[in-house]
């Protein structure tokens, strides 16, 4: 599907496997990646807040790693496998929450929001390589990102939450269903 079609100079058309979908767009050579998101693609849950790779308000997927996307140039995504917040829902009208989701929920993880969604996308990396962190390595991970709001200790309490949890379903999958002694 091609986003934009007027080619002016200084633009190149690129390529951009986003959520499972290709997508193109026509981007200058030092466009963000975060405003290739944000503007061509008009996948705004991805924040732009520093601009400086500092707050993580931006941190998106890019083959399965945290990554700061206004410090990552468009051009430099083609051929990756990129992630956005968008990614996490399911349902069929992509308004059911992930268990990360949930557990940001049910954790009061997020006040204004603005910094959630990066937190959301380094939390989904994170857990991805490191599935059985502790709760000390979490908080060193989410040290990263900034939140005025919450004071960090919610979004560490939802992040081992969701850990838990898909440890006790993994571990729940592998031992398979419980049998009945015959009698």
């Amino acid at each position: 599907m091609t986003e934009t079609t007027h080619q002016s100079p200084g633009q190149q058309l690129i390529s951009l496997n986003v959520n499972g979908e290709q997508r193109e767009l026509l981007a200058e050579s030092r466009q963000t990646l975060a405003d290739a998101l944000r503007h061509g693609l008009q996948l705004t849950g991805t924040h732009v807040g520093c601009e400086h790779g500092i707050c993580g308000a931006c941190t998106v997927l890019v083959d399965g790693a945290p990554v700061r996307s206004c410090l990552m140039f468009a051009a430099q995504a083609e051929g990756a496998e990129i992630r956005t917040v968008e990614s996490l829902a399911g349902g069929d009208d992509g308004r059911e929450l992930s268990d990360l989701q949930q557990a940001f929920l049910d954790h009061h993880g997020l006040q204004c929001g603005f910094c959630t969604p990066g937190f959301l996308m380094l939390a989904e990396g994170f857990l991805a390589e490191r599935p059985e962190a502790e709760k000390e390595e979490i908080r060193e991970v989410v040290a990263s990102n900034m939140c005025r709001c919450t004071g960090y200790q919610t979004i560490v309490e939802a992040i081992d939450d969701c850990a838990t949890k898909r440890r006790e379903a993994l571990r729940a999958r592998l031992e398979g269903p419980a049998t009945e002694p015959a009698g």
